[in-house]
């Protein structure tokens, strides 16, 4: 005798309205800022761009700074008294700055370049919202990293440099050298993120984002003529090697920002920067 078989569940007929409209039964849930942070997070933390740059990043930012300790550390160079141990983390800082540009130029272009911008649209039709969860995603990202990254290097070098002759860092300054460079960075990466989404195109704006990077510099240094003293010195002041070197109170010239000027410039710039790129992407077709 063959044994009675349990009838398989049935999935619930669709509910269907008096009137003979369908009525879904998946309930429908109005979206919200925090979805697009899901979704931009998701997409991130996902693709190998990321992994690849913040790893390149953290190396460089680490062993450049442990190196240059290390260095210091072992030959009888005897550092200023007015030079604190905070400020050897300058130079990693800057070579990994790069990562940063490239990382934040390819959270926005990349999704050009592949046509992935026109399903993150179509799932969310809000393009302000989408764009300020890419900015406020990547901000946190590139400053909590930034943030872990200059703390080890500090307390490395402190350790490192108490017999150099070096001087030991206030308080203040240990709030500039980690909190307000990581802040820099990040808003510094957040304009790369920005100038990505209005060029739409990745070597294009890594490109212009080194250039502003290293030019001003470059530029100053070939200036010898005394007409142009006055444009030399500007584009010593403000470009971003000096304003680096400003958290760690060793700044290239004697005039200019200081304090935590560099950090409100850089403010200033990515407010601009967001505006222009949320009129475009607003005006424009994806």
């Amino acid at each position: 005798m063959s044994t009675p078989q349990t009838p398989m569940p049935q999935a619930p007929p669709p509910a269907w309205e008096a009137g003979g409209g369908y009525t879904s039964p998946i309930p429908v849930v109005r979206t919200h800022l925090g979805h697009a942070l899901a979704s931009e997070w998701t997409k991130i933390k996902s693709v190998r761009s990321t992994m690849w740059t913040l790893g390149v990043y953290v190396l460089l930012v680490l062993g450049i700074g442990l190196l240059t300790g290390l260095v210091i550390a072992g030959t009888s160079t005897d550092l200023s008294g007015e030079e604190n141990t905070l400020s050897l983390g300058f130079f990693g800082l800057l070579v990994g700055s790069i990562c940063l540009i490239t990382l934040g130029v390819l959270t926005t272009a990349s999704e050009y370049g592949t046509g992935l911008i026109r399903t993150t649209m179509t799932a969310c039709p809000n393009r302000g919202r989408v764009l300020a969860a890419k900015a406020l995603v990547f901000f946190l990202l590139a400053f909590t990293i930034t943030l872990v990254c200059t703390t080890l290097v500090a307390f490395a070098q402190t350790a490192l440099l108490q017999g150099s002759g070096a001087r030991q860092p206030t308080g203040a300054e240990w709030l500039k050298g980690t909190v307000g460079v990581s802040l820099y960075l990040a808003l510094l990466g957040l304009v790369s993120l920005l100038i990505g989404s209005i060029l739409r195109h990745s070597a294009g704006a890594i490109t212009i984002m080194i250039g502003v990077v290293l030019a001003p510099l470059v530029l100053a240094l070939f200036m010898f003529t005394r007409s142009l003293e006055k444009v030399r010195t500007a584009l010593f002041e403000y470009s971003i090697p000096n304003q680096l070197s400003v958290f760690y109170s060793n700044s290239l010239t004697r005039s200019g920002p200081s304090g935590w000027d560099p950090l409100w410039i850089m403010l200033g710039v990515a407010a601009v920067a967001f505006a222009g790129a949320w009129a475009l992407l607003n005006r424009r077709d994806v």
